[in-house]
Protein backbone atom coordinates (compact mmCIF):
# COMPACT_ATOMS: atom_id res chain seq x y z
CA UNK A 1 0.00 0.00 0.00
CA UNK A 2 2.97 2.48 0.46
CA UNK A 3 3.38 4.21 -2.35
CA UNK A 4 0.21 3.74 -3.87
CA UNK A 5 0.04 6.86 -6.21
CA UNK A 6 3.42 5.80 -7.27
CA UNK A 7 1.95 2.24 -8.40
CA UNK A 8 -0.44 3.63 -9.89
CA UNK A 9 1.45 5.83 -12.30
CA UNK A 10 4.18 3.25 -13.00
CA UNK A 11 1.24 0.63 -14.40
CA UNK A 12 2.39 -0.72 -17.65
CA UNK A 13 0.80 1.15 -20.82
CA UNK A 14 -0.62 -2.00 -21.90
CA UNK A 15 -3.23 -2.72 -18.57
CA UNK A 16 -4.66 1.42 -20.05
CA UNK A 17 -6.94 -0.56 -22.33
CA UNK A 18 -7.58 -3.79 -23.64
CA UNK A 19 -9.98 -2.72 -26.84
CA UNK A 20 -8.96 -2.39 -30.42
CA UNK A 21 -5.97 -0.14 -31.15
CA UNK A 22 -6.79 2.71 -33.32
CA UNK A 23 -5.26 3.35 -36.75
CA UNK A 24 -5.91 7.00 -37.92
CA UNK A 25 -4.51 5.75 -41.39
CA UNK A 26 -7.22 3.16 -41.38
CA UNK A 27 -9.73 5.77 -40.47
CA UNK A 28 -8.95 8.47 -42.62
CA UNK A 29 -9.21 5.93 -45.78
CA UNK A 30 -12.85 4.99 -44.24
CA UNK A 31 -13.98 8.65 -44.13
CA UNK A 32 -12.76 9.29 -47.24
CA UNK A 33 -14.27 6.19 -48.86
CA UNK A 34 -17.72 7.28 -46.89
CA UNK A 35 -17.14 10.84 -48.27
CA UNK A 36 -16.93 9.67 -52.03
CA UNK A 37 -19.75 7.81 -51.61
CA UNK A 38 -21.89 10.73 -50.40
CA UNK A 39 -20.25 13.40 -52.94
CA UNK A 40 -21.40 10.42 -55.39
CA UNK A 41 -24.77 10.63 -54.36
CA UNK A 42 -25.04 14.02 -53.97
CA UNK A 43 -24.41 14.24 -57.46
CA UNK A 44 -26.75 11.21 -58.58
CA UNK A 45 -29.23 13.26 -56.71
CA UNK A 46 -28.84 16.09 -58.59
CA UNK A 47 -29.03 14.49 -62.06
CA UNK A 48 -32.15 13.24 -60.63
CA UNK A 49 -33.74 16.92 -59.17
CA UNK A 50 -31.88 19.33 -60.85
CA UNK A 51 -30.40 20.57 -57.38
CA UNK A 52 -27.21 20.69 -56.92
CA UNK A 53 -25.98 20.74 -53.25
CA UNK A 54 -22.31 20.75 -52.39
CA UNK A 55 -21.67 22.65 -49.65
CA UNK A 56 -19.32 22.17 -46.76
CA UNK A 57 -17.28 19.83 -48.13
CA UNK A 58 -13.66 21.81 -48.41
CA UNK A 59 -13.85 21.14 -52.48
CA UNK A 60 -10.83 22.83 -54.18
CA UNK A 61 -12.26 21.43 -57.58
CA UNK A 62 -15.62 20.83 -59.04
CA UNK A 63 -16.10 17.28 -58.93
CA UNK A 64 -18.80 16.46 -61.15
CA UNK A 65 -17.59 16.68 -64.65
CA UNK A 66 -18.89 12.80 -65.53
CA UNK A 67 -21.87 13.95 -64.38
CA UNK A 68 -24.79 15.48 -66.79
CA UNK A 69 -26.03 18.40 -64.54
CA UNK A 70 -26.50 20.66 -67.78
CA UNK A 71 -30.40 20.71 -66.57
CA UNK A 72 -29.55 22.05 -62.70
CA UNK A 73 -31.76 25.08 -61.51
CA UNK A 74 -30.38 25.60 -58.25
CA UNK A 75 -26.68 24.98 -57.28
CA UNK A 76 -25.07 25.37 -53.70
CA UNK A 77 -21.53 25.15 -53.79
CA UNK A 78 -20.99 26.87 -50.33
CA UNK A 79 -18.53 26.89 -47.83
CA UNK A 80 -15.69 25.10 -49.84
CA UNK A 81 -12.71 26.00 -50.71
CA UNK A 82 -13.26 26.76 -54.70
CA UNK A 83 -10.75 29.89 -56.20
CA UNK A 84 -12.95 30.22 -59.02
CA UNK A 85 -16.56 29.67 -60.11
CA UNK A 86 -16.23 25.96 -61.75
CA UNK A 87 -16.20 26.63 -65.79
CA UNK A 88 -18.97 23.98 -65.62
CA UNK A 89 -20.86 25.66 -63.32
CA UNK A 90 -21.18 28.68 -66.15
CA UNK A 91 -22.79 26.22 -68.78
CA UNK A 92 -25.97 25.42 -66.39
CA UNK A 93 -27.97 27.34 -68.85
CA UNK A 94 -31.74 27.08 -66.56
CA UNK A 95 -29.36 28.00 -63.96
CA UNK A 96 -31.80 29.97 -61.33
CA UNK A 97 -29.97 30.39 -58.14
CA UNK A 98 -26.23 30.20 -57.23
CA UNK A 99 -24.72 30.11 -53.67
CA UNK A 100 -20.92 30.37 -53.69
CA UNK A 101 -20.87 31.74 -50.18
CA UNK A 102 -17.28 31.08 -47.79
CA UNK A 103 -15.14 30.75 -51.00
CA UNK A 104 -11.80 31.53 -52.01
CA UNK A 105 -13.15 33.03 -55.46
CA UNK A 106 -11.42 36.24 -56.25
CA UNK A 107 -12.88 37.15 -59.83
CA UNK A 108 -16.57 36.47 -61.96
CA UNK A 109 -15.84 34.90 -65.06
CA UNK A 110 -16.96 36.58 -68.15
CA UNK A 111 -18.81 32.76 -68.97
CA UNK A 112 -20.95 33.88 -66.00
CA UNK A 113 -22.78 35.70 -69.04
CA UNK A 114 -24.53 32.59 -70.01
CA UNK A 115 -26.42 31.90 -67.18
CA UNK A 116 -28.97 34.04 -68.62
CA UNK A 117 -31.93 32.89 -66.02
CA UNK A 118 -30.19 33.61 -63.02
CA UNK A 119 -31.78 35.55 -60.25
CA UNK A 120 -30.08 34.92 -57.22
CA UNK A 121 -26.66 35.05 -56.47
CA UNK A 122 -24.68 35.34 -53.53
CA UNK A 123 -20.73 35.64 -53.43
CA UNK A 124 -20.58 36.78 -50.27
CA UNK A 125 -17.33 36.24 -47.82
CA UNK A 126 -14.95 35.61 -50.96
CA UNK A 127 -11.87 37.31 -51.80
CA UNK A 128 -13.68 39.68 -54.93
CA UNK A 129 -11.74 43.29 -55.02
CA UNK A 130 -14.41 44.02 -58.54
CA UNK A 131 -17.84 43.27 -60.01
CA UNK A 132 -17.48 43.04 -63.52
CA UNK A 133 -19.53 44.87 -65.98
CA UNK A 134 -21.22 41.94 -67.93
CA UNK A 135 -22.39 40.59 -64.36
CA UNK A 136 -25.23 43.50 -64.52
CA UNK A 137 -26.71 42.03 -67.95
CA UNK A 138 -27.77 39.14 -66.02
CA UNK A 139 -31.59 38.94 -64.74
CA UNK A 140 -30.37 39.15 -60.89
CA UNK A 141 -33.37 40.25 -58.56
CA UNK A 142 -30.84 39.25 -55.51
CA UNK A 143 -27.20 40.15 -54.86
CA UNK A 144 -25.69 39.04 -52.33
CA UNK A 145 -21.55 40.43 -52.32
CA UNK A 146 -20.96 41.15 -48.73
CA UNK A 147 -17.50 40.52 -46.85
CA UNK A 148 -15.30 40.51 -49.69
CA UNK A 149 -12.85 43.53 -50.78
CA UNK A 150 -14.29 45.70 -53.00
CA UNK A 151 -14.08 49.66 -53.03
CA UNK A 152 -16.39 51.01 -55.68
CA UNK A 153 -18.95 49.24 -57.98
CA UNK A 154 -19.28 50.12 -61.73
CA UNK A 155 -21.57 52.44 -62.98
CA UNK A 156 -23.00 49.94 -65.26
CA UNK A 157 -24.63 48.26 -61.75
CA UNK A 158 -27.94 50.63 -63.22
CA UNK A 159 -28.46 47.94 -66.06
CA UNK A 160 -29.82 45.57 -63.53
CA UNK A 161 -33.08 46.73 -63.70
CA UNK A 162 -34.57 43.43 -62.22
CA UNK A 163 -32.83 43.77 -59.05
CA UNK A 164 -34.57 44.02 -55.43
CA UNK A 165 -32.19 43.07 -53.13
CA UNK A 166 -28.48 44.05 -52.96
CA UNK A 167 -26.28 43.66 -50.20
CA UNK A 168 -22.99 44.98 -50.30
CA UNK A 169 -21.90 45.23 -46.29
CA UNK A 170 -18.59 44.82 -45.01
CA UNK A 171 -16.51 45.82 -47.81
CA UNK A 172 -14.64 48.64 -48.47
CA UNK A 173 -16.55 50.98 -50.96
CA UNK A 174 -15.86 54.64 -50.79
CA UNK A 175 -18.56 56.04 -52.77
CA UNK A 176 -22.13 55.04 -54.53
CA UNK A 177 -22.34 55.60 -58.68
CA UNK A 178 -25.32 57.45 -58.71
CA UNK A 179 -26.56 54.67 -61.15
CA UNK A 180 -27.99 53.03 -58.21
CA UNK A 181 -30.69 55.22 -58.74
CA UNK A 182 -31.99 53.29 -61.60
CA UNK A 183 -32.65 50.37 -59.63
CA UNK A 184 -36.52 51.16 -60.64
CA UNK A 185 -37.11 47.64 -58.50
CA UNK A 186 -34.90 47.87 -55.45
CA UNK A 187 -36.92 46.97 -51.93
CA UNK A 188 -33.37 46.57 -49.92
CA UNK A 189 -30.59 47.86 -49.53
CA UNK A 190 -27.63 46.98 -47.54
CA UNK A 191 -24.60 49.09 -47.16
CA UNK A 192 -23.45 48.44 -43.64
CA UNK A 193 -19.88 48.52 -42.88
CA UNK A 194 -17.73 50.70 -45.70
CA UNK A 195 -16.85 53.82 -45.89
CA UNK A 196 -19.16 56.36 -47.30
CA UNK A 197 -19.23 59.54 -46.51
CA UNK A 198 -22.10 60.61 -48.16
CA UNK A 199 -25.33 58.77 -49.78
CA UNK A 200 -26.16 59.47 -53.32
CA UNK A 201 -29.12 61.75 -53.83
CA UNK A 202 -30.57 59.41 -56.22
CA UNK A 203 -31.47 56.81 -54.03
CA UNK A 204 -34.73 58.62 -53.07
CA UNK A 205 -36.15 57.71 -56.31
CA UNK A 206 -36.24 54.29 -55.33
CA UNK A 207 -39.36 52.29 -53.65
CA UNK A 208 -36.63 50.55 -50.54
CA UNK A 209 -38.50 49.37 -48.16
CA UNK A 210 -35.08 49.08 -45.95
CA UNK A 211 -32.19 50.20 -46.05
CA UNK A 212 -28.94 50.35 -44.19
CA UNK A 213 -25.96 52.49 -43.94
CA UNK A 214 -25.06 51.54 -40.52
CA UNK A 215 -21.10 51.80 -39.18
CA UNK A 216 -19.99 53.94 -42.02
CA UNK A 217 -18.96 57.76 -41.73
CA UNK A 218 -21.60 59.36 -43.01
CA UNK A 219 -22.90 62.71 -41.37
CA UNK A 220 -26.22 63.69 -43.42
CA UNK A 221 -29.41 62.17 -44.50
CA UNK A 222 -30.05 64.34 -48.11
CA UNK A 223 -33.65 66.08 -47.40
CA UNK A 224 -34.92 64.23 -50.53
CA UNK A 225 -34.80 61.35 -48.52
CA UNK A 226 -38.13 62.34 -47.30
CA UNK A 227 -39.57 60.95 -50.88
CA UNK A 228 -38.71 57.03 -49.90
CA UNK A 229 -42.03 56.78 -49.01
CA UNK A 230 -42.11 52.97 -48.92
CA UNK A 231 -39.03 53.18 -46.27
CA UNK A 232 -40.45 50.66 -43.30
CA UNK A 233 -36.62 50.59 -41.62
CA UNK A 234 -34.28 52.62 -42.09
CA UNK A 235 -30.87 51.24 -39.65
CA UNK A 236 -27.91 54.16 -39.44
CA UNK A 237 -26.65 53.65 -35.96
CA UNK A 238 -22.23 54.03 -35.83
CA UNK A 239 -22.27 57.37 -38.30
CA UNK A 240 -20.93 60.54 -36.74
CA UNK A 241 -24.52 62.45 -38.00
CA UNK A 242 -25.47 65.90 -37.91
CA UNK A 243 -28.19 66.08 -40.02
CA UNK A 244 -29.99 65.02 -38.57
CA UNK A 245 -29.02 65.13 -34.80
CA UNK A 246 -27.85 61.73 -33.11
CA UNK A 247 -31.03 62.72 -30.61
CA UNK A 248 -33.54 63.13 -33.43
CA UNK A 249 -32.24 59.74 -35.12
CA UNK A 250 -32.25 57.80 -31.41
CA UNK A 251 -36.27 58.37 -32.06
CA UNK A 252 -36.35 56.50 -34.85
CA UNK A 253 -38.20 56.60 -38.25
CA UNK A 254 -41.03 58.79 -38.04
CA UNK A 255 -38.47 61.64 -36.31
CA UNK A 256 -36.16 61.59 -39.26
CA UNK A 257 -38.80 62.05 -41.95
CA UNK A 258 -40.36 65.26 -39.85
CA UNK A 259 -37.09 66.75 -39.59
CA UNK A 260 -36.01 65.81 -43.20
CA UNK A 261 -39.77 67.76 -44.00
CA UNK A 262 -38.76 70.77 -41.94
CA UNK A 263 -35.61 70.86 -43.47
CA UNK A 264 -36.69 70.44 -47.62
CA UNK A 265 -39.30 73.54 -46.39
CA UNK A 266 -36.24 75.58 -44.81
CA UNK A 267 -34.55 75.56 -47.79
CA UNK A 268 -34.20 78.28 -50.33
CA UNK A 269 -34.64 76.50 -53.80
CA UNK A 270 -34.85 78.18 -56.82
CA UNK A 271 -38.28 78.58 -58.88
CA UNK A 272 -37.39 76.02 -61.44
CA UNK A 273 -36.66 73.52 -59.00
CA UNK A 274 -39.21 73.58 -56.80
CA UNK A 275 -40.44 70.18 -55.68
CA UNK A 276 -44.08 70.41 -54.88
CA UNK A 277 -45.31 66.71 -55.56
CA UNK A 278 -42.50 65.80 -53.14
CA UNK A 279 -44.46 67.43 -50.36
CA UNK A 280 -46.91 64.71 -50.61
CA UNK A 281 -50.61 64.45 -48.71
CA UNK A 282 -49.05 65.63 -45.74
CA UNK A 283 -47.43 68.76 -46.74
CA UNK A 284 -49.71 69.74 -49.85
CA UNK A 285 -53.32 67.96 -49.20
CA UNK A 286 -55.42 67.81 -52.26
CA UNK A 287 -57.98 70.56 -51.56
CA UNK A 288 -55.22 72.71 -51.77
CA UNK A 289 -54.93 71.75 -55.48
CA UNK A 290 -57.58 74.10 -57.37
CA UNK A 291 -55.83 76.95 -55.34
CA UNK A 292 -52.50 76.16 -55.96
CA UNK A 293 -54.26 75.80 -59.87
CA UNK A 294 -55.18 79.43 -59.21
CA UNK A 295 -52.06 79.97 -58.07
CA UNK A 296 -50.29 79.11 -61.29
CA UNK A 297 -53.41 80.99 -63.20
CA UNK A 298 -52.66 84.09 -61.55
CA UNK A 299 -48.68 84.01 -62.24
CA UNK A 300 -49.96 83.19 -65.99
CA UNK A 301 -51.16 86.86 -65.36
CA UNK A 302 -48.66 88.66 -64.07
CA UNK A 303 -45.86 87.10 -66.18
CA UNK A 304 -43.86 90.36 -65.11
CA UNK A 305 -43.02 89.09 -61.91
CA UNK A 306 -42.60 85.21 -61.89
CA UNK A 307 -40.35 85.46 -58.66
CA UNK A 308 -42.89 87.30 -56.68
CA UNK A 309 -45.80 84.50 -57.53
CA UNK A 310 -43.31 81.62 -56.53
CA UNK A 311 -43.08 83.46 -53.52
CA UNK A 312 -46.27 83.73 -52.73
CA UNK A 313 -46.55 79.79 -53.67
CA UNK A 314 -44.00 78.86 -50.73
CA UNK A 315 -45.62 81.23 -48.16
CA UNK A 316 -48.78 79.92 -48.85
CA UNK A 317 -47.04 76.57 -48.82
CA UNK A 318 -45.38 77.11 -45.52
CA UNK A 319 -48.68 78.32 -43.94
CA UNK A 320 -50.67 74.82 -44.65
CA UNK A 321 -47.72 73.20 -43.20
CA UNK A 322 -47.70 75.20 -40.15
CA UNK A 323 -51.60 74.31 -39.55
CA UNK A 324 -50.98 70.75 -40.83
CA UNK A 325 -48.61 70.55 -38.16
CA UNK A 326 -50.69 72.10 -35.65
CA UNK A 327 -53.28 69.09 -36.05
CA UNK A 328 -50.80 66.29 -35.87
CA UNK A 329 -49.78 68.24 -32.49
CA UNK A 330 -53.35 69.26 -30.90
CA UNK A 331 -54.18 65.25 -31.48
CA UNK A 332 -50.84 63.80 -30.41
CA UNK A 333 -50.92 65.52 -27.21
CA UNK A 334 -54.81 65.31 -26.31
CA UNK A 335 -54.69 61.62 -26.79
CA UNK A 336 -50.96 60.62 -25.81
CA UNK A 337 -50.52 58.60 -29.05
CA UNK A 338 -47.77 59.00 -31.81
CA UNK A 339 -49.57 59.37 -35.53
CA UNK A 340 -47.95 58.08 -38.44
CA UNK A 341 -46.07 59.96 -40.93
CA UNK A 342 -48.98 60.42 -43.19
CA UNK A 343 -51.39 62.13 -41.33
CA UNK A 344 -54.81 61.80 -43.73
CA UNK A 345 -54.40 58.15 -43.99
CA UNK A 346 -54.34 57.75 -40.58
CA UNK A 347 -57.72 59.86 -39.49
CA UNK A 348 -59.32 58.49 -42.92
CA UNK A 349 -61.06 55.91 -40.85
CA UNK A 350 -62.32 58.00 -38.61
CA UNK A 351 -61.34 56.27 -35.55
CA UNK A 352 -58.93 58.92 -34.19
CA UNK A 353 -61.00 61.33 -34.30
CA UNK A 354 -64.22 60.01 -32.51
CA UNK A 355 -61.59 58.85 -29.59
CA UNK A 356 -60.87 62.82 -29.89
CA UNK A 357 -64.13 63.57 -29.48
CA UNK A 358 -64.90 60.96 -26.60
CA UNK A 359 -62.05 62.46 -24.87
CA UNK A 360 -63.32 66.36 -24.92
CA UNK A 361 -66.96 64.67 -23.78
CA UNK A 362 -66.98 61.27 -22.68
CA UNK A 363 -69.69 59.39 -24.75
CA UNK A 364 -70.30 61.99 -27.15
CA UNK A 365 -69.35 59.33 -29.92
CA UNK A 366 -71.27 55.97 -28.63
CA UNK A 367 -70.20 53.82 -30.68
CA UNK A 368 -66.81 53.81 -33.08
CA UNK A 369 -66.00 51.30 -35.33
CA UNK A 370 -62.47 49.78 -34.79
CA UNK A 371 -60.28 47.59 -36.91
CA UNK A 372 -59.18 44.33 -35.23
CA UNK A 373 -56.50 41.64 -36.04
CA UNK A 374 -58.98 39.19 -37.86
CA UNK A 375 -60.08 42.67 -39.82
CA UNK A 376 -57.39 45.31 -39.73
CA UNK A 377 -59.00 47.96 -42.07
CA UNK A 378 -62.18 48.95 -41.80
CA UNK A 379 -64.77 48.84 -44.82
CA UNK A 380 -65.77 52.44 -46.61
CA UNK A 381 -69.55 52.42 -44.77
CA UNK A 382 -67.62 51.62 -41.54
CA UNK A 383 -65.40 54.75 -42.06
CA UNK A 384 -67.66 56.46 -42.98
CA UNK A 385 -70.26 56.18 -39.83
CA UNK A 386 -67.18 56.46 -37.72
CA UNK A 387 -66.42 60.70 -39.76
CA UNK A 388 -70.38 61.32 -39.48
CA UNK A 389 -70.64 60.07 -36.04
CA UNK A 390 -67.73 62.49 -35.02
CA UNK A 391 -68.78 65.33 -36.73
CA UNK A 392 -72.67 65.11 -35.43
CA UNK A 393 -70.96 64.90 -32.07
CA UNK A 394 -69.22 68.25 -33.03
CA UNK A 395 -71.87 69.90 -34.00
CA UNK A 396 -73.75 69.00 -30.60
CA UNK A 397 -70.62 70.02 -28.99
CA UNK A 398 -71.11 73.31 -30.26
CA UNK A 399 -68.83 73.67 -33.01
CA UNK A 400 -69.91 76.63 -34.97
CA UNK A 401 -71.14 75.24 -38.69
CA UNK A 402 -68.87 77.23 -40.63
CA UNK A 403 -65.99 75.52 -38.68
CA UNK A 404 -67.20 72.21 -39.52
CA UNK A 405 -65.37 70.16 -42.33
CA UNK A 406 -67.14 67.76 -44.88
CA UNK A 407 -66.87 64.11 -44.65
CA UNK A 408 -65.11 63.98 -47.68
CA UNK A 409 -62.58 66.21 -46.73
CA UNK A 410 -61.62 63.08 -43.83
CA UNK A 411 -62.69 60.40 -46.20
CA UNK A 412 -61.05 60.84 -49.28
CA UNK A 413 -57.75 63.22 -47.30
CA UNK A 414 -58.47 65.61 -49.73
CA UNK A 415 -58.72 68.61 -46.74
CA UNK A 416 -56.24 68.38 -43.92
CA UNK A 417 -56.21 71.67 -43.21
CA UNK A 418 -60.43 71.89 -43.22
CA UNK A 419 -59.90 69.18 -41.00
CA UNK A 420 -57.55 71.31 -38.48
CA UNK A 421 -60.36 74.25 -38.36
CA UNK A 422 -62.57 71.55 -37.05
CA UNK A 423 -60.37 70.20 -34.39
CA UNK A 424 -59.40 73.09 -33.63
CA UNK A 425 -62.64 74.62 -32.90
CA UNK A 426 -63.71 71.38 -30.94
CA UNK A 427 -60.83 71.74 -28.89
CA UNK A 428 -61.50 75.50 -28.23
CA UNK A 429 -64.76 74.95 -26.55
CA UNK A 430 -65.26 75.87 -23.10
CA UNK A 431 -64.41 73.29 -20.96
CA UNK A 432 -68.29 73.48 -18.97
CA UNK A 433 -70.24 74.63 -21.64
CA UNK A 434 -73.49 72.68 -20.93
CA UNK A 435 -74.50 70.30 -24.32
CA UNK A 436 -77.52 68.27 -24.60
CA UNK A 437 -76.15 64.97 -26.54
CA UNK A 438 -78.75 62.28 -27.76
CA UNK A 439 -77.33 58.93 -28.07
CA UNK A 440 -75.29 58.58 -31.61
Amino acid sequence: IQGGVGAVTALPNHHISNGPHWNPGINQHQHQLHTARSLDRALEDAVCSGTLNLSGRKLRDYPGPSYDLTDTTQADLSKNRLTEIPPEVCLFAPLESLNLYHNCIKCVPEAVINLQMLTYLNVSRNLLSTLPKYLFNLPLKVLVVSNNKLVSLPEEIGKAKELMELDISCNEIQVLPPQVGRLQALRELNIRRNCLHMLPEELADLPLIRLDFSCNKITEIPPVYRKLRQLQHIILDNNPMQSPPAQICLKGKVHIFKYLNLQACRMDKKPDSLDLPSLGKRCLPQPLTDRYGAFCRSSRQEPSDPSFTMRRKMEHLREEMEQIGLLRQNLESRLKVLLPDDVGAALMDGVVLCHLANHIRPRSVASIHVPSPAVPKLSMAKCRRNVENFLDACKKLGVPQDKLCLPHHILEERGLVKVGMTVQALLDLPASKPTQLSAV
